[in-house]
């Protein structure tokens, strides 16, 4: 496995870890998905992908809490999928 798989089957073990967004941002780039900054000073910096008709929105806080990589982790899975179909 790739260092960016084992990250996140990291985050699937255990959401509770005190997770990052720069691990959230490695794990993004490493599939595709637009993380993009929360505009004018928001909160929440929003991942997006073509294959997705869904949008996530992750809380810049530190650290992120476990329901929020919870939710990220479910999201790269149905991007796998969606991209197996493919």
């Amino acid at each position: 496995m790739s260092a960016p798989n084992d990250l996140l089957e990291r985050m699937r073990a255990n959401p509770a870890a005190g997770w990052r967004l720069a691990d959230i941002e490695r794990v993004c780039r490493a599939f595709g998905v637009d993380c993009d900054p929360p505009p004018g000073g928001g909160s929440h910096y929003k991942l997006t992908h073509p294959s997705q008709r869904n949008m996530l929105t992750i809380p810049f806080r530190r650290p992120i809490k476990r329901v929020y990589i919870g939710k990220f982790v479910r999201y790269i899975d149905d991007l796998r999928k969606a991209n197996e179909r493919a």
